[in-house]
């Protein structure tokens, strides 16, 4: 997690040196007005908020070591959404409390503020609503363990109900014996948790929590855009009610490595992508739709289906072809724990 520290004071400044130690922080990373920045060794700044928009976007989490107002006003005008916005945390100069203010589950400020705790010795003050009450909390749970939610609002929507109820849960795998407050393991309810790749609405109101396990295997000619491979993709994928969140890899063969439509496409999904030699794709063991042409032209018969399966998936959807692009996808095992 790359985290920048602010801070303001001479004691201030003391504490962030302290963070430093504790979490391996570059000194660069420490963001100070000119006067403390020259005296520490910090980046300066002739006012922190001239620079604040770069450090707000370029880093996972914040640390401030101030007053919580300073914090806010610094960060206000760049808070955009939960989904997106970095981990933001106050800690008074002195170091004995830390607080989350920003981005608490899906951002990790929460367990953030939490280690620090830990590491320093200070209180921290937790405040989201799930947390306090010691009952599940969805987005902490997905951000946690690599699953996308599907909705923001169906989250809410849950996490609001589980403060007052117990809440309805199903999966595509199997759930431990044991579930967490707030949770009842049951198929039949009017608001639920449904843990899994497809697009699936067991309830009047599912919060889908999709785990990030599927390699799409990916061929392509050269030049093909992000648009037309994106559109091929999503066809493909929805033929099987796979979620395209789900997507956890781009994988393909290694003379498509600087193809830009499929980075591109790689980059919107957050994705990593992986490319594989022709002797590497030959060598996966399984059984694929293999082509003349495409051994005669990149020196192996199928490129998608093999680069799905290269991880070590199990391929959920064969070798198809939309608009010259051809898809293939595989599922990693994956299981759920709390």
């Amino acid at each position: 997690m790359k985290i920048a520290v602010i801070c303001f004071s001479d004691r201030g400044a003391t504490t962030a040196i302290k963070l430093c130690d504790l979490l391996n922080i570059d000194r660069s990373d420490v963001h100070s007005t000119e006067k403390f920045a020259l005296k520490y060794g910090f980046t300066a700044h002739k006012a922190v908020s001239e620079g604040m928009e770069k450090i707000f976007t370029q880093h996972e989490a914040l640390i401030f070591v101030c007053a919580c107002g300073i914090a806010v006003r610094e960060i206000a005008p760049y808070v955009k959404d939960k989904t997106a916005d970095p981990a933001v945390l106050v800690m008074d100069d002195g170091g004995r409390y830390v607080i989350p203010i920003l981005s608490g589950h899906i951002g990790g400020a929460n367990t953030l503020a939490e280690t620090v705790a830990k590491l320093t010795g200070a209180t921290p003050v937790i405040t989201t609503a799930t947390d306090g009450a010691r009952r599940f909390s969805c987005d902490k749970w997905a951000a946690e363990h690599g699953c996308a939610i599907a909705s923001i609002d169906k989250a809410k929507a849950i996490s609001a109900a589980i403060l007052t109820q117990d809440v309805c849960i199903s999966s595509e795998y199997a759930l431990p014996e044991k579930l967490p407050a707030g949770l009842v393991r049951s198929f039949n309810g009017d608001k639920g948790i449904y843990i899994g790749i497809y697009e699936k609405e067991p309830y009047a109101l599912t919060l889908r929590l999709v785990p990030r396990t599927v390699t799409v295997g990916l061929g392509c000619r050269r030049g093909t855009t992000e648009e037309v491979i994106s559109d091929a993709v999503g066809q493909v994928l929805g033929q099987y009610k796979i979620d395209i969140r789900a997507i956890a890899r781009i994988a393909s063969i290694d003379v498509k490595c600087e193809e830009e439509g499929l980075l591109s496409f790689a980059r919107a999904l957050g994705a990593e992508t992986v490319f594989y030699s022709a002797d590497e794709l030959a060598a996966v063991p399984g059984e694929f739709t293999e082509s003349d042409f495409v051994k005669r032209t990149v020196g192996v018969g199928n490129v998608c289906e093999r680069a799905s399966a290269a991880s070590g998936g199990r391929i959920v959807v064969k070798k198809t072809a939309v608009n010259g692009v051809t898809v293939a996808a595989a599922v990693e095992d994956w299981s759920v724990s709390f």
